[in-house]
């Protein structure tokens, strides 16, 4: 009873090792310390051996408690699986005197000696190492019946607990319990011997508990090597642009500190741990590599290298864009020059400008081209960008400068004049003229730089003069009537196409051009009857001879006597010989209209009167002759029939 419950006692406490190898899992990944998983174990241990039930001839097998040892060999196919070899000595001290007072020597002790070998499983459990064991082999044991030390054969089969402790690389393991169940037979022989030997045949059957140390060796499954990855960002730069590193470390030891350290072969290095920051400033273009490195133990699984390679780009030239606006102007107008420059790398940009004519000036992007007094030609606008590094871009455009269009004035048609009205007077400048001169004069006055050329016609039925005479009497309108300057007033007669005078207006600049008119001679002209109309108030118009000049007043004189117009007698042009006889002027017919001064009567002139003068320039006037009054007697008294019409 007593033997029942020491092994009582001995479960209880296998059953707390084991539940305390099963919450070991838990505190072995809180931590997340790697454990190495042997890959050969020694045993060594001090152990108990307890026989039951085991007899020969009724003598029991003694339990063993004096020195002994158990040595065991266990190599590991992998973490889990392995084999083993085992060796165990067991001697005890007079046990058997009890059956053989007389006993001496080893007959007297229990001796149990196994050897034994087999497979060995394990679990790891972070530094919790169970296992088990199946073994058979031999067993050399003496009987209690002073049998003699014989083999026989016997098997084994156990648990166990191993506890790796922390220190010295994990080579080092305490056997908290290894408990066998052991079963094993040996024949002694006939049970009848030669004098002093006992024979018989025992089965023995007993329960063997050691502890001790194992030594661990080698491992099984190495840890995986620490990695170390890391990478450039970003991999192509510009000089002076910063490159960032970054280091990914695999299998690194949590209870360990890893050490980091960086290289590269240009710029310079800022590093932080698993970090680095190259500056790049002064680099020439090309390749680079930056190397990292961690280590955290001097074994080479607890290091690694990495490398990520970099390139520096060689700075890109600017672009440059020029364009005018306009592309085409005449001479005197401004170009706008527009020019876009574009840096890649956004660098400072300076902008200059030339041109092969014209003066330019800029601001920047923007210049100005002035063409003022450029004959028409093609200017190229040469634009140039240079960047802070000294590269240079360059564009060109081209403007065309174009004569100024010079805007020739034309010449305007004006109301016309009509004389087919007064059948009788058919040279006077009627009311109806009289309104559209009058419009004419406001022309003038409004553009002072502008003449007045005036056209007299006639019918093919009059006399040439006639035309001549309707232009000299409509400027004499204008002159006495409305102060235009007579200077400003060309006459002219054209072709014999009706009784009108036609008015254009000659602004400066413009030329009249009219083929079929001419200047005429205005001393060759003898002028007839008024040359307008009686005003409206009771006025009368001037006589002909009063066109240019105002008359003084006239002396004093009886009043039988009224002032009288001689007639002039017409002047040759300078270049044809002077006629050799003058007309003599006829008195004078009484006036249709009262108050009006009495005209004389000029015998007609010649056709050829009316020609152009030779040499002369049209549509130059010929300067009008002031021509003069003076009293005279009375005439005697004309006929009182009505004059000839004209």
């Amino acid at each position: 009873m007593q033997r029942l419950t020491q092994w009582a006692s001995l479960l209880l406490v296998l059953v707390s090792l084991g539940a305390a190898a099963a919450v070991s899992p838990a505190q072995t990944a809180k931590g997340g310390e790697q454990h190495i998983d042997s890959r050969v174990d020694i045993y060594g241990g001090y152990g108990y051996f307890h026989p039951f039930n085991s007899e020969v001839a009724g003598y029991q097998f003694q339990s063993v408690y004096n020195p002994n040892g158990t040595l065991g060999v266990s190599t590991w196919f992998n973490r889990y699986f392995g084999v083993e070899l085992e060796a165990g000595y067991f001697s005890g001290t007079t046990e058997h005197k009890q059956y053989l007072p007389a006993c001496t020597g080893e007959t007297c002790s229990q001796l149990v000696y196994t050897a034994e070998g087999g497979p060995i499983f394990r679990y790891p459990l972070g530094r919790w190492v169970p296992f088990a064991h199946i073994l058979g082999g031999g067993e050399r044991t003496n009987g209690p019946a002073a049998q003699s030390l014989m083999w026989g054969w016997g098997t084994t089969g156990g648990v166990g607990l191993d506890y790796v402790l922390p220190f010295w690389g994990q080579h080092l393991a305490i056997r908290a319990i290894q408990a066998d169940y052991q079963y094993s037979q040996v024949v002694y022989g006939p049970l009848l011997l030669p004098a002093g030997q006992e024979g018989g045949f025992s089965t023995l059957t007993n329960l063997k508990l050691s502890a001790g140390l194992v030594v661990r060796m080698g491992d099984v499954e190495p840890p995986f090597p620490v990695m170390l990855g890391c990478g450039a960002q970003p991999a192509q730069v510009f000089p002076g642009d910063p490159v960032k590193v970054e280091a990914n470390a695999l299998h690194l030891n949590p209870k360990k500190t890893p050490v980091y350290t960086w290289a590269a072969n240009g710029g310079k290095i800022t590093a932080s741990g698993p970090e680095a920051t190259i500056d790049t400033t002064g680099l020439a273009p090309g390749d680079y590599v930056v190397t990292g490195h961690v280590e955290e133990g001097s074994k080479p699984r607890q290091q690694a290298s990495c490398a990520a390679p970099f390139s520096i780009m060689a700075f890109q030239a600017p672009t440059l864009t020029c364009s005018a606006n306009p592309s085409t102007a005449v001479s005197g107008t401004d170009i706008a020059i527009s020019t876009v420059g574009v840096s890649p790398q956004n660098r400072p940009l300076t902008y200059s400008y030339s041109a092969t004519a014209g003066n330019i000036a800029s601001s920047g992007p923007t210049a100005v081209l002035t063409t003022a007094g450029l004959s028409p030609m093609t200017i190229t606008v040469t634009c140039n960008l240079v960047d802070d590094l000294g590269q240079t871009a360059k564009a060109t455009t081209d403007v065309i400068i174009t004569a100024p269009v010079i805007s020739v004035p034309q010449t305007q048609d004006l109301c016309s004049l009509s004389f087919t009205r007064d059948r009788r007077r058919p040279v006077r400048v009627d009311n109806e003229a009289k309104g559209c001169l009058d419009d004419i004069a406001l022309t003038l006055s409004q553009q002072a730089d502008a003449h007045l050329v005036m056209v007299g016609n006639s019918t093919p039925d009059e006399k040439p003069s006639a035309a001549a005479e309707r232009a000299l009497n409509a400027r004499q309108y204008l002159v006495e009537e409305k102060g235009i300057d007579p200077t400003r007033i060309e006459l002219r007669v054209g072709a014999p196409t009706g009784m009108v005078v036609t008015n254009t207006l000659v602004p400066a600049g413009a030329t009249f051009n009219s083929p079929d008119t001419h200047t005429f001679d205005e001393k060759t002209i003898v002028r007839h009857g008024q040359a307008y109309g009686v005003s409206r108030y009771g006025g009368t118009s001037r006589p002909r001879g009063a066109a240019f000049e105002r008359p003084a007043p006239a002396p004093s004189a009886p009043a039988t006597t009224a002032p009288a117009i001689p007639a002039t007698a017409p002047t040759a042009p300078a270049d044809q010989p002077a006629p050799s006889t003058t007309p003599a002027a006829a008195p004078a017919p009484a006036s249709s209209t009262p108050g009006a001064p009495a005209v004389p009567i000029v015998t007609p002139v010649s056709p050829a009167a009316l020609a152009p003068a030779p040499g002369s320039t049209p549509p130059q006037t010929a300067a009008p002759e002031t021509q003069t009054t003076a009293p005279v007697t009375t005439p005697p008294p004309a006929p009182t029939s009505s004059p000839a019409p004209q």
